[in-house]
């Protein structure tokens, strides 16, 4: 992660989410009226002029409250603030210069980091209204006159934050990344996760469910490799959500399983198997995702020498529809099993982009027929004349034959299973296509 890092902070609702998303050309933090709706620091990527540079969006910050929550978003945004080369200030035009803005400001000056003022929501063009050059008094330079909401001003503040960039922190992306979508229902460890493998506070954790509004990506290289690491929201029934930004987050989720690579299915073992569970789970199936089980909170149960094995079998009972997945009981708070978990995350990754050769699954097809004769209806015989492979992640395979009424979903499951058990592709869906000869 090469690649300068700039940080968006302020107090609440003055517009740096909407920033942010006008900044990396797409609706990646959740914007909406309600002060504090961002609580985690969340990532993108803004190009400008031929350079690249991350961008971070962070909570309001708001000094000297005491809530649980702004603490803690406080601390995120310090940490955004440590790991930045520059800051930039957000600040409300509209509103005009508030004590809080001075705060923020002094705290940033003792950060030494290079700070742009920008006074948001400047939203006519022309000469800045006169509550513009309060902003001088916070004695941080020139401030940039900005309208997030329509753009005007933001290439002004990009040049003014690459120009304080050292051109040798640039370096080109690295394409052997596995990005990881961390799923599952509220409070099933999923934060707690992501701060284990990290050894850092990059997500907030608290008991209280739906803590996590945003998808939290998080950069982790280690000796399994590089992954980038999703934090979602928690998922659960629709009936119980009753909160706009709820349904933000939500959607948010299921982006985040659609750009996976390979999915890690939370579980919490102190609750045991939820229906819930196995409906984030068909999420990921659906979309033909990698996956791996992960049982969470295995330190906290009580244990003999069976309650693996019985847990297991519920596991194999309620996710019956992905067998495929390996199943790793884990602990994010002491790290009980983590390396298991990186293991599994590469085998699966792997086997979902693995190719075979056409001839080899020809080999395969003719040993699974004379093996077991295809099904057979009022005396047609169903004949397959050869099958390839079409795609990876998920492995995609085509059979053609004479008819596709045919082709039983019982046959179809038994050519799976041969295929599963010759290549090994555990962790991974397959999908089948059955195309009648002479179809396009």
């Amino acid at each position: 992660m090469n690649k300068p890092v700039i940080a968006i902070v302020g107090r609440p609702n003055v517009g740096k989410s909407t920033l942010f998303n006008k900044l990396i050309g797409q609706r990646l933090s959740i914007v909406d009226d309600t002060p504090g709706v961002t609580r985690d620091r969340i990532y993108g990527e803004v190009e400008w002029c031929g350079k690249t540079a991350f961008i971070v969006d962070t909570g309001g910050i708001e000094p000297k409250s005491d809530d649980i929550i702004l603490t803690q978003m406080r601390r995120q945004a310090q940490l955004a603030i440590d790991t930045a080369n520059v800051i930039i200030l957000v600040t409300d035009c509209k509103s005009g210069m508030v004590a809080t803005d001075m705060d923020v400001a002094q705290m940033l000056q003792k950060s030494g980091k290079p700070v742009i003022v920008c006074v948001n929501k400047c939203d006519s063009l022309g000469e800045p209204s006169a509550d513009f050059y309060e902003f001088y008094n916070l004695g941080l330079g020139d401030p940039v006159q900005v309208s997030a909401v329509h753009g005007h001003g933001t290439g002004d503040l990009l040049d003014r934050a690459f120009e304080c960039f050292d051109s040798d922190l640039e370096s080109e992306d690295d394409d052997t990344v596995i990005n990881v979508a961390v799923i599952g229902k509220p409070n099933a460890g999923k934060s707690s996760l992501v701060n284990k493998i990290t050894n850092e506070e990059r997500c907030i954790v608290s008991d209280i469910a739906g803590t996590t509004r945003d998808t939290i990506d998080t950069l982790v290289e280690n000796k399994y490799g590089k992954f980038n690491f999703t934090d979602t929201a928690g998922l659960r029934r629709q009936s119980k959500i009753y909160d706009n930004i709820e349904k933000y987050s939500i959607i948010r989720a299921k982006m985040a399983i659609e750009r996976s690579d390979v999915c890690v299915i939370m579980i919490d073992a102190t609750e045991g198997v939820t229906e819930q569970d196995t409906k984030v789970a068909g999420l990921a199936h659906e979309a033909g995702r990698a996956c791996t089980i992960a049982v969470n909170k295995w330190d906290a149960v009580e244990k003999n020498d069976k309650t693996m094995q019985e847990f297991r079998k519920k596991l194999d009972a309620d996710f019956a529809f992905m067998s495929y997945a390996p199943q790793v009981f884990i602990s994010a708070k002491t790290g009980m099993r983590i390396d298991k978990l990186f293991e599994y995350i590469v085998s699966c990754n792997d086997n979902s982009s693995r190719r075979i050769k056409t001839g080899m699954l020809n080999e395969l097809l003719a040993q699974a027929t004379t093996r077991v004769q295809p099904p057979s209806d009022k005396g047609k015989r169903l004949k397959i004349f050869y099958m390839t492979q079409a795609s990876i992640k998920p492995p995609t395979f085509v059979f053609f034959c004479n008819d596709a009424q045919l082709f039983h979903f019982s046959y179809q499951r038994y050519l799976e299973n041969r295929i599963r058990e010759s290549f090994g592709l555990e962790g991974t869906p397959v999908r089948i296509i059955i195309r009648e000869r002479g179809d396009k």
